[in-house]
């Protein structure tokens, strides 16, 4: 039981920042369409709250793979 426990420990301590980076990244998708939106709705992206928090996610997971 204490070999999974350190296990789940060193797994999570080597991905947080691709964790939190995707955390934070989808918060700031999900500004951007509440802050700035679309109301006529042909944005693509700033029209849906769904598409602007995925987009938001996926750069900020792509962004903090350039963290050391």
């Amino acid at each position: 039981m204490e070999g999974n426990v350190t296990l789940m420990n060193t797994k999570l301590k080597r991905n947080i920042k691709y964790i939190l980076g995707t955390i934070i990244g989808g918060a700031a998708g999900f500004l951007v369409y509440k802050l700035i939106g679309c109301s006529t709705g042909a944005c693509p992206l700033t029209a849906d709250p769904f598409a602007s928090t995925l987009y938001g996610a996926t750069a900020g997971f792509l962004l903090s793979g350039l963290l050391y």
